[in-house]
């Protein structure tokens, strides 16, 4: 640590569903974190997840220093939503990741925080909160520059799948455009519906909720038929819940949160896009589309980036992310990569 590292006096885990916002969290969480870290979207996030989230807020004295989202884990096939069962000595896992916004690490900490220390500060309390029953913590989905914080004697470390970033080096959307192929561009602009505005109050959390649970669950059978199934995390070891309807139902109404929606002549819900907005980036949240053998528009997807890429220009963000997914057809579309870590610590070394 060096001279003028932050010293971390204190780590609550907290549970969003019956604890109330942590002081000094809102602030902390405006100038750190994505809008999935507000405080109401986490708690309708625990409600209905089969491995709720708990927040650990990292403190030096009164000041919010870092925070990490946890999901504690009792099992791949459970069905039960909501309150964990079983009491302290049910066997169970953490995983510090953020299963909505994939590409973001789940784990923050303020410009000179002594990082190490927060985390084996945190493991510690999270042991305590979890309870004996707890087999140890895996960090998805980590930036480069957290590894070395997270990793040490008895932790495995690994590269994972990247996440898709496109910088913005662009004057114009045309510019963009022409570095297309042919076989790419030909889908741009397509003759179709479409619907965009941030805060919006006039879609179906509902609808939009099935379209991208049966995206969600095509992707994971086309890893599956790729023998990609460690890759993208999806399958018989996924740990994420369904997207729920009340969970975007709050996602949408956000003035940062910007909302796509394509829809035929007769009025039928063809694909739907969210994009977080904010100066640090852009980042495509949601995308999910009816497939072209169910009535879809094959390329949908093009017309829906090139869209956000228009927004980004526009606004002079520096850049555009899109998660982890169909990363080649992200590369087609001018997209590089940023590396992410994952790190798993088993319970002897937590806290070490």
């Amino acid at each position: 640590m060096t001279a003028t590292a932050t010293r971390v006096s204190q780590v609550d885990v907290v549970d969003p569903r019956v604890d109330p916002q942590p002081d000094g969290w809102a602030a902390f969480r405006a100038r750190c974190l994505p809008p999935v870290w507000d405080y109401e979207l986490l708690r309708r996030e625990a409600w209905l997840a089969k491995n709720p989230p708990v927040l650990a807020v990292v403190r030096e004295g009164e000041r919010v220093v870092g925070a990490l989202s946890v999901m504690v884990c009792r099992g791949w096939r459970a069905r039960e939503f909501g309150p964990l069962s079983g009491g302290r000595l049910r066997p169970r896992w953490a995983e510090v990741y953020l299963p909505l916004l994939s590409g973001y690490p789940a784990c923050v900490f303020d410009d000179g925080v002594d990082e190490r220390a927060a985390v084996r500060q945190f493991e510690g309390a999270l042991r305590e909160y979890v309870g004996p029953g707890l087999l140890g913590v895996i960090y998805r989905a980590m930036n480069p520059e957290l590894v070395p914080a997270l990793e040490g004697r008895g932790r495995a470390a690994r590269e994972i799948d990247p996440a898709a970033v496109l910088r913005n080096t662009y004057s114009t959307v045309d510019a963009w455009e022409r570095e297309l192929a042919p076989e790419v561009r030909r889908y741009l602009h397509q003759d179709v519906g479409t619907e965009a505005a941030f805060g919006r109050t006039d879609v179906d959390p509902h609808e939009l909720a099935v379209l991208l649970n049966a995206h969600r669950a095509r992707q994971d059978e086309r890893a599956w038929a790729g023998g990609q199934r460690s890759r993208i995390g999806g399958l018989h070891m996924d740990t994420r819940s369904p997207v729920a309807p009340g969970y975007l139902d709050t996602l949408v109404r956000r003035s940062d949160v910007l909302t796509r929606t394509y829809r035929d002549d007769a009025g039928r819900l063809l694909g739907f896009a969210t994009m977080i907005d904010h100066p640090a980036g852009c980042a495509v949240h949601h995308w999910a589309a009816r497939p072209s053998a169910a009535g879809g528009r094959k390329g949908l997807y093009v017309d829906c980036y090139a869209r956000c890429v228009a927004h980004m220009i526009a606004e002079g963000r520096p850049e555009l992310t899109a998660g982890r997914a169909m990363l080649a057809e992200k590369t087609a579309l001018g997209f590089g990569t940023r590396s992410l870590w994952s790190v798993a610590v088993p319970r002897p070394v937590l806290g070490r």
